[in-house]
């Protein structure tokens, strides 16, 4: 009997070795489970996060792509207009040469400028042909005379006087052989006149199309820089700085809606400022409370402070996201936490320990007495006359 008793206590020790392992093992499998569920409810949390920053991003278009697609077309728009800009530039240029040509050749030919040589071509030739034909018909006529057989008979010793006619003669021979020149230069100048029009009109046909061209890109180019008929005075490049904006404002609003209990979101404004200053890249706040729209601006001193911790984390998510899930890894938190009450607090360390336990490196600068009992590892600065020292608190 004793030696079956003592192989009873022997089996019964053994049973309870083997069921304290099978507890051990069981603990181990919930504090997997429980890790999983974890991980589980953060990678939905992830999902529903990106779904939504996807919906932001493809805004009006039926996807980002779509988005993508028509910036790329704007940016295109806008490279064929500094194109057309450099063309017009360079017909301009022609233009120049073109007129510098013209007035060196009505500077060869005696005009001061286009003006003088267009009224100079207007000179009336027909006049001057009537005085031609007038002088050589006088001339006709008194060739006529002195072939007349009656003057025959003339003594051709007798001396007369024709002196005033040989000087009459002489002035109306210097009058012809003046306006035959007149009428020569101006024949000459209205060919050149004419020509110079011809390839002016050529080269305002050659610029015409580019001029058109320029015009158009120039109203492009000013909705593109938030002018004309741009009704938002918005640029282009904030417009895409809003785009992002926007996903910065959705990352943000979850994080901010945490730490202050579902009261505050961030919504995007694109309203002008005042002044006329462009609008596109301001952030209101909205007040559950409320259910209002309110400035940033009118936040207090420890709602300012969780704005701005949200906004940092919101960028973060946002980083990470856009660059293949590559996190920031340290976290940096100088001073604030003095204007929170204990709630509030409360719901920043809790924010701060989950991005901790997710194996970034939070670092807070701060007096806060409280925050000495929430804090395992510190490094405190001790203040002297000689310097400071550091001691490491674990």
């Amino acid at each position: 009997m004793a030696g079956e008793h003592r192989a009873l206590r022997e089996r019964v020790h053994g049973l309870e070795q083997e069921s304290d392992a099978v507890l051990a093992q069981l603990r181990d499998a919930e504090k997997e489970v429980a890790g999983f569920s974890r991980e589980r409810a953060g990678l939905l949390e992830r999902m529903g996060e990106r779904a939504e920053r996807l919906t932001a991003a493809r805004g009006e278009f039926p996807d980002v792509g779509a988005r993508r697609t028509y910036l790329l077309d704007v940016a295109g728009r806008v490279e064929a207009l500094a194109g057309a800009e450099v063309a017009l530039q360079v017909a301009w240029a022609r233009v120049d040469e073109q007129r510098a040509v013209v007035l060196e050749v009505l500077g060869a030919a005696g005009f001061s400028s286009i003006d003088t040589a267009l009224a100079a071509g207007r000179v009336d030739v027909g006049a001057l042909e009537r005085r031609l034909g007038d002088a050589a018909a006088r001339e006709a006529g008194v060739r006529r005379v002195l072939d007349d057989p009656e003057l025959a008979c003339v003594d051709a010793s007798v001396r007369v006087e024709v002196g005033a006619a040989a000087d009459a003669y002489s002035v109306a021979r210097v009058d012809i052989e003046t306006a035959v020149a007149a009428a020569r230069v101006a024949r000459q100048r209205v060919v050149d006149v004419g020509e110079l029009a011809s390839r002016l009109r050529d080269a305002w046909a050659e610029m015409r199309p580019a001029l058109a061209a320029f015009e158009e890109l120039s109203e492009l180019t000013d909705v593109v820089n938030g002018r004309g008929q741009n009704a938002r005075k918005m640029s282009l490049r904030a417009y895409v700085l809003a785009a992002r904006l926007e996903e910065v404002a959705v990352a943000a609003t979850a994080r901010l809606q945490k730490m202050s209990d579902g009261r505050f979101s961030f919504v995007h404004t694109d309203v002008a400022g005042p002044r006329g200053t462009r609008g596109g890249l301001g952030l209101d706040v909205l007040d559950a409370y409320s259910g209002n729209t309110r400035s940033a601006k009118t936040l207090s001193g420890g709602e300012t402070f969780l704005a701005s911790l949200a906004l940092a984390l919101g960028l973060a998510d946002v980083v990470a996201s856009e660059t293949g899930g590559a996190l920031l890894d340290t976290l940096f938190v100088d001073e604030g936490f003095g204007m929170l009450d204990a709630d509030t607090l409360d719901e920043v360390m809790d924010t701060l320990d989950e991005l901790r336990a997710g194996g970034r490196v939070v670092g807070l600068v701060s007096h806060v007495e409280e925050l000495r009992h929430r804090i395992p590892a510190r490094l405190r600065v001790h203040k002297s006359r000689t310097g400071s020292r550091v001691e490491l608190i674990a």
